[in-house]
């Protein structure tokens, strides 16, 4: 167990909130790997660095633009159901439509297209 380790259930708020204030490259790297470290901790078998890139991308989405931008780019990772902002600004009615496809089981995330 590493000093910086992530307290046993922290919230996703607890783990990826934090990335949404970075700003440099060697401090997001640093941060992903913690992420990862932590994922593993609880499933060492997972493809880590793929659910936390996933995460980091669906919680960027929640924040604005400016910030969603810096993550995907810090992070390597996209909105899992929108993709990238850079390609797209979603619409409320793309959001609502990606969502619909996405319960109904019909739609490929963007990160395993």
């Amino acid at each position: 167990m590493h000093n910086d380790d992530f307290p046993p259930h922290a919230t996703n708020g607890e783990v990826y909130g934090p990335a949404m204030k970075i700003t440099e490259q060697t401090e997001a790297d640093a941060y992903f790997e913690k992420c990862v470290r932590n994922m593993r901790r609880y499933n060492p078998q997972c493809k880590a660095e793929d659910i936390v890139r996933r995460n980091f991308g669906y919680y960027a989405g929640y924040y604005d633009d400016e910030t969603r931008l810096r993550v995907e780019r810090l992070f390597r990772c996209v909105q899992p159901m929108l993709g990238k902002i850079a390609d797209e600004r979603p619409t409320n009615e793309r959001a609502f439509a990606a969502g619909v496809k996405w319960a109904a089981g019909e739609a490929q995330t963007e990160a395993t297209k």
